[in-house]
């Protein structure tokens, strides 16, 4: 009897031991904390370095063509994404002849796509709204704006000029810059 005592004991010691030998049970879930950061952009904007050509006409005629598209870029990341774009020109000029850049008008027309929220602002919807160019940063009249919103926005607009050639002007090839800045 003392054998199968010992055997028993030998049986329920390694049961007891595989019990004791278990994995432990894995938690059923396990976090990662996890951080970045969102760092202040720029204000940007772009426009067709050119040469673009936009026509041409007889003195007292109109000249009308797009320059391409022109875009604004506001990755600043604010509380709110404010900004307003503005145009202006040098006169135009062939050699010693001169158009004066108010002769020659700006019309944004709507957007051709837009990011972001808030409201996007035209500066000139249609061309009954053109407006003459004037030659100076500080005097540059509006070509779009953008309100509200958070974050960053992006517009890109299509701006049309209209040149009235003054009756006149000689004939040849004038060459000026309009010139879009954001603010």
């Amino acid at each position: 009897m003392r054998k199968r005592f010992a055997a028993l004991t030998s049986a329920g010691v390694g049961a007891l031991m595989v019990v004791l030998a278990a994995p432990a049970v894995a938690a059923p879930t396990a976090d990662t904390i996890v951080t970045f950061t969102v760092t202040a952009g720029t204000l940007d904007i772009v426009a067709p370095a050119g040469p673009i050509n936009l026509g041409s006409a007889p003195p007292g005629g109109t000249i009308t063509g797009q320059i391409g598209p022109v875009s604004v870029s506001d990755t600043r990341g604010g509380a709110t994404s404010v900004w307003t774009a503005t145009v202006f020109a040098t006169n135009f000029i062939n050699g010693a002849l001169t158009i004066p850049f108010s002769a020659v008008s700006y019309w944004s027309g709507p957007a051709t796509a837009t990011s972001g929220g808030g409201t996007f602002i035209p500066g000139q919807l249609t061309a009954a709204n053109a407006v003459p160019l004037t030659g100076t940063a500080p005097t540059a009249i509006p070509a779009f704006a953008h309100t509200g919103g958070t974050g960053g926005s992006t517009a890109t607009w299509n701006p049309t000029l209209i040149v009235n050639v003054p009756i006149t002007a000689q004939t040849g090839t004038y060459t000026g810059t309009v010139t879009h800045q954001v603010a």
